[in-house]
């Protein structure tokens, strides 16, 4: 009978403090950088990302939520709903590795194969919240282009229009720091096998595509609240104008008044 290994993702947080993680257990990681933690032993394994992800492989159900639990002090604004997909892969000894719907199928396995597949999967997570981000922000600027198109008037402030500018400037740095579907992991450098796995699974979770749609969702967002910012100013500048020319009025008015007065 093959060899199933089933791995579980969970995008629990915004960010993790990897660091602090990494002095709370006095086990060695089997790797780690400044951006990821890498942990097993047997047929357990942990994988957990700076950018808020953890992966699981031989862990019961109450088990990852107990994981989660005990990490709450390390993770920097905690999700209220867990984002969560998962994968499995099947051994076929001395065969190429090959895709199915939810499933990889590799030739090997050890910690490197099931590291580069956890890797995969939690990119694939991120991606979806970044997805999900995004097009919330595009929903709320086509409403504001609707009402634009329907009154001809922008209700919305300068500040609320910083604001939505900031969270998708916010949202395209996050991606630029954390996802890294264009930079092969160091452990796939020197190993021929790793390398074709990991661009397999790149294509398998449509990574590149995925993250191409949220990038140019993004600019169009930017390219929309551009306009809305013009918008803006130019009311502030016409307002500006008003209160200009009432105020010489005023000072006319004076002008006039006093003269009257003196005469």
């Amino acid at each position: 009978m093959a060899e199933i290994v089933k791995l579980q993702a969970f995008l629990v947080s915004n960010q993790i403090d990897i660091k602090g993680i990494k002095s709370l257990f006095e086990k060695k990681p089997l790797a780690d950088s400044s951006s990821e933690l890498f942990y097993g032993a047997g047929s357990r394994y942990e994988y957990l990302c700076n950018y808020g992800v953890i992966v699981f492989s031989g862990y019961q159900e109450e088990e990852m939520k107990n994981t989660v639990k005990g990490l709450e002090p390390y993770l920097k604004d905690p999700a209220i709903a867990w984002l969560r997909d998962e994968f499995q892969i099947r051994v076929d000894p001395g065969n190429e590795s090959s895709f199915e719907f939810a499933e990889a199928v590799v030739g090997k396995m050890d910690e490197k194969v099931i590291r580069v597949a956890m890797l995969n999967l939690a990119q694939s997570v991120a991606l979806d919240y970044y997805h999900s981000v995004s097009e919330n922000l595009l929903t709320q600027v086509k409403g504001f282009a609707h009402q634009l198109e329907r009154t001809g008037k922008l209700k919305i402030s300068r500040n609320n229009m910083h604001r939505f500018l900031g969270k998708a400037l916010n949202t395209q740095n996050d991606i630029a720091e954390n996802i890294y579907i264009f930079d092969a992991p160091d452990l796939t450098w020197e190993d021929e096998y790793l390398d074709k796995l990991h661009r397999g699974l790149i294509k398998h979770f449509d990574l590149k595509v995925r993250f191409s749609e949220i990038e140019y969702t993004l600019r169009i967002i930017e390219n929309n609240l551009t306009v809305f910012r013009e918008i803006i100013h130019q009311r502030e500048s016409n307002l500006l104008e008003v209160i200009i020319i009432l105020l010489i009025l005023v000072e006319v008015f004076d002008l006039f008044l006093t003269k009257l007065l003196n005469l």
